[in-house]
């Protein structure tokens, strides 16, 4: 029991003590956060003074350079109006003295003004008298050469106008024979040389062919049970099929070559087979058209192999060719245009330069004569968009393009290439047409000459290439009649077309007659 309440004593005087002991401990922790609180308090009012004097440091600072910014400004702006005040009173003085020099110059031109009036008074005057004067000496001509002014006038015109004929004559005439001295003879060499060297024939075709069967009785045949055969053959072929009394001979026409030559030879293989009905008509026509176009191919590539041009485009090639099947006043143009190619590289290499690109342009000139019934426009310039199209020289276009003056020719090939389709197309022989267009030409040449005053007879001689005019000699002197001569052929070269050249002679006589008795 003791025991017992000395251990009770023992545990409540322990806790007292731990209480004092945490009561102790407690007070010093309060006392020390007290302290550390006063000591921060301290501190942030030190810190917060700082900062208030080091805003007062910084605004008083930020015045300071608002002040020197303030005063900066100031100044430059003071310094930019004392320089436009300068400029101001530079421009015033300036137009004060523009001012005071057109006043000077306006009193000059018062002056001068006042001074050219009195000088067309003085002026005025005078011409008054030197009409008077001129009046005067106009009458006591006209008294003295018993002339009146308009005779005189006219008299002296008359004359002037002798002196400046005989003048103009005298000059054509010098420039005529100084150009024939020059390049005649050189001219009618290479001409003649290339004509010498170049041949080709020509065949006369028109828009029919005669296709020759065996007997009569195949022109039923060829018509059909109630036309049939010969209605598929002329759908088929696009050729109108003639059958009519002639014997043993029909005819196919068309205005398209190509078409009617195939259908030429698809009739004739018709007749030869025997067998003559649509489907078969269908059959044979094809056949032939390959066969033509194979030959089309063949005349293009023999052409360029001819004139010695080997890298043509094939579709250049093949329209070539079918210009083997199409004529030009009776004359076949694929043979026309060897003959162009052949003459223009004669003439070219005569003339010192490359004949190749005017054989060349001489070969395709005639190119759109081929599909020009496809095509709406010149075949000039038709043949120079195909030549475009398919890769040729613009030189080489060009040329075919003013072979027929469609463009104005601006190169030596181009030149060449009319004068080679001019002398192929004007030889003898070489075209053919109708005797009515040729018995108009004559007339026209002879209207032409026979509109000019002091005519007396026209005559249009060697088909159409040469006009003798007679003249009246009271009427026209020699050198009018150069004058006369002159002026005919530019009317001709205006109003009419023709191949070749039309030459012009004026031929003036006077003849003395006397009789012995």
């Amino acid at each position: 029991m003791g025991i017992v309440i000395g251990i009770v004593v023992g545990v409540l005087v322990g806790a007292g003590i731990a209480f004092i002991a945490l009561r102790n401990a407690k007070q010093g922790s309060l006392r020390e956060a007290d302290s550390k609180l006063e000591s921060a308090r301290a501190e942030a009012s030190q810190v917060i003074g700082d900062a208030q004097r080091q805003a007062e440091t910084l605004k008083k600072e930020a015045l300071l350079e608002a002040k020197e910014e303030i005063i900066q400004n100031k100044q430059a702006a003071e310094a930019e109006e004392k320089q436009r005040k300068r400029e101001l009173r530079a421009l015033e003085n300036r137009v004060m003295q523009r001012e005071e020099s057109l006043d000077r110059r306006n009193d000059a031109l018062d002056k001068r003004e006042h001074q050219l009036s009195s000088q067309a008074g003085q002026v005025e005057k005078r011409s008054r008298e030197l009409e008077a004067l001129y009046a005067k000496q106009t009458e006591e001509l006209e008294r003295i050469s018993e002339l009146t002014r308009d005779d005189a006038h006219k008299e002296l015109l008359d004359k002037v106008r002798g002196e400046v004929t005989h003048e103009a004559a005298t000059i054509i005439r010098d420039s005529e024979q100084r150009v024939k001295s020059e390049c005649h003879k050189t001219a009618q060499k290479i001409i003649s040389l290339a004509i010498q060297r170049c041949a080709a024939d020509h065949t006369a075709e028109v828009t029919v062919t005669s296709v020759h069967i065996p007997s009569d009785d195949l022109k039923g045949r060829i018509i059909g049970r109630e036309g049939r055969n010969i209605r598929t053959f002329e759908q088929v072929s696009g050729v109108n099929l003639v059958i009519d009394d002639t014997p043993e001979t029909v005819v196919l026409s068309s205005f398209d070559p190509v078409r009617r030559e195939t259908a030429r030879v698809a009739l004739e293989n018709l007749i030869a087979d025997g067998r003559i009905h649509p489907a078969r008509i269908e059959e044979m026509y094809q056949k032939a058209s390959d066969l033509v176009q194979q030959r089309v191919r063949e005349a293009g590539e023999q052409a360029a192999f001819d004139t010695g041009i080997h890298d043509l485009h094939p579709e250049i090639v093949k329209t070539l060719g079918a210009l083997r099947y199409r004529t030009s006043f009776g004359q076949n143009v694929l043979n026309h245009s060897r003959e162009v190619s052949e003459l223009a590289g004669i003439m070219a290499s005569e003339l010192g330069i490359d004949p190749v690109p005017a054989r060349r342009a001489g070969l395709l000139h005639d190119l759109g004569k081929a599909i020009d019934h496809e095509v709406e426009g010149p075949h000039a310039v038709i043949g120079a968009d195909l030549a475009r199209r398919y890769g040729e020289k613009p030189a080489i276009v060009h040329a075919i393009e003013a072979h027929h003056n469609d463009v104005e020719p601006s190169s030596i090939i181009a030149v060449l290439v009319m004068a080679a389709d001019a002398i192929s197309a004007s030889r003898p022989g070489a075209r053919r047409e109708s005797a009515e267009n040729y018995i108009k030409r004559l007339e026209k040449l002879e209207e032409i000459a026979n509109a000019h005053e002091g005519v007396e007879r026209t005559y249009a001689m060697q088909a159409g290439r040469e006009v003798h005019v007679m003249v009246q000699p009271d009427k026209i002197s020699d050198a009018q009649a150069t004058v006369l001569a002159h002026d005919i052929a530019h009317q001709i070269e205006d109003e009419m077309e023709y191949p070749g050249q039309v030459r012009v002679v004026v031929i003036r006589e006077s003849r003395a007659v006397d009789i012995a008795k």
